[in-house]
């Protein structure tokens, strides 16, 4: 009996250690997986398929348009309307090119629809850029309209892509300031705070001549 109760008790003290380990090394994985994230930025890769650099350091991406003059386009939205980016001249405008597809786009959108409305009275603009413009205008309408926003959404020809760079990774977005420069690009999902200090310093550029 001694002897049965002191295996019991190596069994029980054995099964106790099993599971302090298994949640101690759970533990251990989350913060890692925590640490991980804090550092990487969400990338999803511009053709659908390509599953290569799914999360990559944002020191990776290399700005291509940093700089530089923001390149003209003429696209048609949604319900057929012609837009141009100089139509926005002498105001700060966010261009943004996301898919249908892409989950990281989808989790920002709704962010730039409250920054839109948050910096309206500065002259703020976004503009949404399609990159899939094959999957058709009703399933680009169906996740504009689950993700709430009335932003001006742009169908793509697959030149502007071109002009700004080439698209390698989604989302990618270009800050553009006042004076049509672009101040800042960013390949991936990075944080709302991130995002509103980009808009923050378009906003600010110039402002002072308005």
């Amino acid at each position: 009996m001694k002897r049965n109760g002191l295996v019991l008790g190596v069994m029980v003290v054995g099964i106790a250690l099993l599971l302090w380990s298994g949640w101690h090394n759970l533990r251990e994985r989350r913060k890692a997986m925590q640490e991980a994230q804090a550092s990487h930025v969400v990338l999803t890769p511009a053709k659908p398929g390509d599953t290569a650099g799914s999360a990559v350091s944002d020191d990776v991406e290399t700005p291509h348009m940093l700089g530089k003059m923001a390149p003209g386009f003429t696209l048609a939205t949604l319900d057929g309307k012609n837009v141009s980016l100089s139509d926005y001249k002498g105001r700060p405008v966010l261009v943004n090119f996301w898919a249908t597809w892409c989950a990281p786009c989808k989790i920002e959108m709704p962010w730039f629809e409250e920054f839109r409305k948050q910096y309206a009275a500065q002259g703020f603009e976004i503009l949404g850029m399609t990159d899939d413009v094959d999957a058709g205008k009703d399933a680009i309408a169906k996740v504009v309209k689950k993700t709430g926003v009335t932003y001006p959404i742009l169908l793509t020809d697959g030149k502007v892509q071109k002009s700004f760079g080439g698209l390698d990774y989604l989302p990618v977005s270009f800050y553009i300031d006042r004076n049509g420069v672009v101040v800042e690009e960013t390949a991936g999902l990075g944080s709302k705070d991130e995002i509103e200090a980009h808009i923050k310093k378009i906003v600010a550029s110039g402002a002072g001549g308005q």
